[in-house]
């Protein structure tokens, strides 16, 4: 691996601000990819693991903001807190959909919150060194997340075959106008870990616990919703039917989710050689709640 840091793509730098959307569910059926259950709700642990993990990027970035010397990082910092308090804002609101639907998440957004309210929330710790090491390890474990809600992101922007099969416009609009946001913002967490910190060392370590934790949460979100899917006998969800859903290319291809992993961890990294921004903008331009949230916004 080289030992030089990677330079951004500066040209694709631009001002990010939060876009106020919405959505109604009333029309997007339980298993909003037609005929296929595992899909949907392998994407539908999204609705569950992004409200409680972004309000916490939210609570630990404004513990951040004292570290930062750069103004514009700074400015990207507290656009990105704001599009991650929106994002976290329109799953949540995915969840009195699926109630309505036979599916309570309760008992698994309970463990979700227990995770990054408890075991990465705040500790009763010294002022100094200990405190300042502790927001550090959060930062890091923030930007190594982000890699993957980039990836996600980029991937969900070009998976034609959801179009192909017909999955809901309302949901895939959702999932899309917040990918596209995380292409927009993506290398403002690898950014700020670099500015207070950058080590070597924690970026590895804190990208084995991120990796670790997504996988285990993720797994553990998509057996529950289908042993819980009241349409389903005996519902299950496996690591082979996730590999060839990439196949086919309904979610992620494993191959290249593995072949993420030492792009983060080349020395040479940095989240702007990911994914398009111009891309991601021209989503933007057309996401049909994006544009009803920037003629809301035009109208007040």
């Amino acid at each position: 691996m080289s030992n030089k840091q990677a330079r951004p793509v500066q040209a694709e730098r631009i001002p990010l601000k939060a876009r106020k959307v919405s959505f109604a569910w009333e029309d997007t059926p339980l298993h909003w990819v037609p005929g296929d259950p595992f899909t949907t709700h392998t994407i539908n642990v999204l609705h569950l693991l992004l409200p409680a993990g972004e309000r916490w990027f939210v609570h630990v970035y404004k513990q951040a903001l004292p570290l930062i010397r750069d103004d514009r990082l700074r400015e990207d910092v507290i656009g990105f807190i704001g599009q991650e308090a929106m994002h976290s804002r329109a799953h949540d609101e995915v969840l009195p959909h699926l109630r309505e639907q036979g599916l309570d998440p309760t008992p698994y957004t309970a463990q979700v919150d227990w995770f990054f309210e408890k075991l990465l929330g705040d500790r009763t710790l010294p002022p100094g060194r200990a405190r300042r090491w502790w927001l550090l390890e959060r930062i890091a474990l923030i930007a190594a997340i982000e890699h993957y809600t980039a990836f996600l992101g980029d991937w969900v922007l070009n998976a034609a075959e959801l179009d192909r099969r017909g999955a809901d416009p309302t949901m895939l609009d959702l999932l899309r106008w917040h990918g596209a946001e995380e292409v927009e913002h993506r290398s403002v967490a690898f950014d700020l870990f670099v500015h207070v910190d950058g080590d070597y060392r924690r970026r590895v370590r804190t990208w084995a616990l991120a990796f670790a934790a997504l996988m285990f949460l993720w797994q553990r979100g998509a057996r529950f919703f289908m042993a819980h899917d009241p349409t389903l006998v005996d519902g299950r969800a496996s690591f082979r039917e996730f590999y060839r859903s990439g196949r086919r290319g309904t979610l992620p291809a494993t191959g290249a989710l593995l072949k993420s992993v030492p792009r983060y961890l080349s020395r040479a990294y940095h989240p702007s050689q990911e994914g398009s921004t111009a891309q991601a903008a021209a989503y933007l331009a057309v996401s049909p709640a994006a544009l009803a949230a920037e003629k809301a916004e035009h109208d007040a």
